[in-house]
């Protein structure tokens, strides 16, 4: 076990887990923050997405002790009141259907929408293409993406 410090969502968090502990289950298990989901436990799904120092990074199989010293963002810190232009057109456009993979989806959105402000067709089905829905609303998470972009 090792004592780490980590920034989550803007404040400091102590821990104290094994250096390997995929941050997945820090935050899932230590620090109670349940938005982010496993999915495949070997970063191919896009569930488990978050943000490390503002890039989208699957905090499946990323050690804690590899982010100790980073700036994290969960779903849970996108938006205090969960109205991100992206979870708004969520809503609007009624994406999730069993909504488990929404988070990750959502998270790798607002990356894309950090560096590029109006992406193209290309642009978001690159930026897409790590993240999974076995729903299929691909064309629902596009619609919101180009929304949001436009809002």
């Amino acid at each position: 076990m090792a004592k780490y410090t980590i920034t989550i969502n803007g404040q400091s968090k102590d821990v104290d887990v094994d250096p390997d502990t995929p941050i997945l289950w820090v935050l899932r298990d230590e620090l109670n923050l349940v938005g982010t989901k496993y999915g495949c436990g070997i970063a191919q799904c896009g569930a488990c997405t978050i943000h490390i120092d503002g890039n989208p990074a699957r905090s499946c199989s990323l050690p804690v002790s590899r982010v100790a010293d980073k700036k994290i963002t969960t779903i849970e810190g996108l938006s205090a009141e969960a109205n991100h232009p992206l979870q708004e057109a969520w809503r609007k456009h009624d994406v999730p259907q069993c909504g488990y993979c929404q988070a990750g989806q959502i998270m790798s959105a607002a990356a894309l929408l950090k560096e590029n402000k109006n992406p193209s067709d290309a642009d978001i089905d690159d930026a897409m293409r790590g993240n999974l829905c076995r729903c299929a609303s691909y064309t629902k998470i596009k619609a919101a993406i180009k929304s949001a972009a436009n809002s």
